[in-house]
């Protein structure tokens, strides 16, 4: 796969790539099953301490904050070091988190080490995995991601079950005793991530012993990773200026001229409101189950009914966003998935007893894998595989504070008004709020976009502006880094743009 990436301008999409997403299926799935995973011991774990619905909801909701909110630092770790050694390391933190989550004496230690530690852990895992996917992959790479993603439901549909067994077994405590070991294989997972480098260094690598091939892939690696088509230019000035400030390091691995970039903060604004919705229903059905009556293992099952729909849906849902038809418009896609899973909430409450559940539970699924499908592949759209890496960590930590809120906010209102329904509406209302917002905004972003091509088109055209080739790229260039990289996409992806849209 290294000599085909030596040859080809652009990533192998495929060889030695498809192990490197079956390695990301298995680390994505563990940072996004697991703390869904461990809803299974919220009951006990509640009726053990003491605590109310929302005290115990904060854990998972930490769990994932942090997560999420991590997201710059992997970023960073990853622009720096690659993504093998933050994903190994990550995997080490999950298993140090687990084992000390079992032995804790109050709910706050347990907020600390399953929360903070195992979320941080994870937050290593999640973000290495999809940047390394965008490196592998191009053409392929909505059916790479719509793999990769598989990788949470098929771990949901196995912990889920797992976990209620553990803990009819070994207690809680035991079980995250075994957990933490569990959460060690993402060590394995990282070590399938073979640095990917420049197209020329790959080739004169092969040339090396395997020591020092290592050695010049990551270098080539962080050069690649560091080097955004924004950075390009000021190279030049920096070297006479002799140093930077503290701003511009920061810029040099999190991209801040991104928030000028129109379609980046349509994409922002409705993912952080998608998120004040989109996990506290998964957090709350085994314990909404249990609440009405219905047995232990029942109650689990529903996550499995979940995840196995769920499992089925996002590969299928890769495949139909990678068709002729569907990836030119993908953001209207993605609002349609949101707006679909904010109403299978709505209607929740209508289902009466363990049928009604499980039907839920097959729609719930079925919207769930859509959504998580398409995730990164429509950031990645917008914003092209460049500056993804950047994207990645702004989004995730402007997300990190609906993320954190939602579970809590559910927990209170079961507090309140001692009823589960009031919880799935709200979640409901916010995501089909989101997806209505989405939808509005991309249409207008598409036709700007179709706008501003027009008129670039217009002005290569017009004999006044003709210039040498050089000098025309030279503007170009100019022109994305001042203006803020509207048509960054297009740019990005030039040759499969124009294949896809017919221009």
């Amino acid at each position: 796969p290294l000599a085909k990436a030596g040859r080809a301008p652009g990533p192998p999409d495929g060889g030695w790539g498809w192990v490197v997403v079956f390695g990301a299926f298995v680390s994505i799935g563990f940072a996004y099953a697991f703390p869904k995973g461990l809803a299974i011991f919220f009951k006990e774990i509640q009726d053990f301490f003491g605590t109310s619905y929302s005290e115990i909801a904060w854990v998972s909701s930490i769990m994932l904050a942090t997560t999420y909110g991590a997201g710059p630092i992997s970023s960073i770790l990853v622009s720096r070091y690659g993504s093998r050694p933050v994903v190994m390391f990550g995997g080490l933190l999950c298993g140090i988190g687990m084992v000390s989550a079992s032995f804790c004496t109050s709910i706050l230690q347990l907020y600390i080490c399953v929360g903070f530690i195992t979320g941080f852990g994870l937050a290593l895992n999640l973000q290495p995995s999809v940047i390394i996917i965008g490196k592998y992959f191009l053409k392929r790479r909505p059916i790479a991601n719509g793999l990769a993603m598989a990788g949470s439901p098929v771990m949901l549909c196995t912990l889920a079950p797992l976990n209620q067994f553990l803990f009819d077994n070994f207690g809680w405590r035991g079980s995250f005793l075994i957990l933490g070991a569990i959460l060690l294989n993402c060590c394995v997972a990282g070590a399938l991530f073979r640095p990917i480098g420049a197209a020329t260094a790959s080739v004169k690598t092969q040339a090396t012993e395997e020591g020092k091939d290592a050695l010049k892939e990551d270098i080539t690696k962080d050069a690649v990773e560091m080097s955004s088509p924004t950075n390009v230019p000021r190279e030049t000035e920096v070297e006479e200026a002799g140093g930077r400030d503290c701003c511009e390091k920061v810029n040099q691995y999190l991209d801040f001229s991104l928030f000028k970039h129109r379609g980046f903060l349509i994409y922002l604004i409705g993912n952080v409101l998608m998120f004040l919705g989109f996990f506290a229903p998964i957090v709350f059905l085994a314990p909404y189950a249990k609440h009405i009556g219905i047995d232990e293992y029942s109650a689990a099952f529903l996550l499995s009914i979940l995840a196995i729909v769920d499992m089925i849906a996002r590969p299928t849902t890769g495949i139909v966003a990678n068709s002729k038809w569907v990836r030119p418009r993908i953001q209207y896609f993605f609002s349609f998935s949101i707006a679909f899973n904010g109403t299978c909430h709505l209607l929740c409450p209508l289902a009466s007893g363990y049928t009604g559940l499980v039907v839920y539970s097959i729609f719930f699924g079925l919207a769930f894998g859509m959504v998580c499908a398409m995730l990164f592949e429509t950031l990645m759209d917008l914003v092209g595989a460049a500056r993804f890496t950047s994207a990645v960590g702004l989004v995730t930590i402007a997300e990190c504070c609906t993320i954190l809120l939602g579970p809590p906010i559910g927990g209170t209102l079961i507090d309140t008004f001692g009823d589960y329904k009031y919880m799935f509406i709200k979640c409901g209302a916010v995501m089909v709020l989101a997806g209505t917002f989405l939808f509005i905004m991309n249409y207008y972003n598409y036709r700007m976009l179709a706008k501003e091509e027009k008129e670039r088109k217009a002005k290569e055209e017009d004999p006044k502006s003709v210039r040498t080739e050089n000098e025309g790229r030279n503007n170009w260039n100019k022109a994305s880094t001042q203006d803020g990289p509207e048509l960054e996409p297009l740019k990005e992806e030039q040759g499969l743009k124009k294949e896809v849209n017919g221009t």
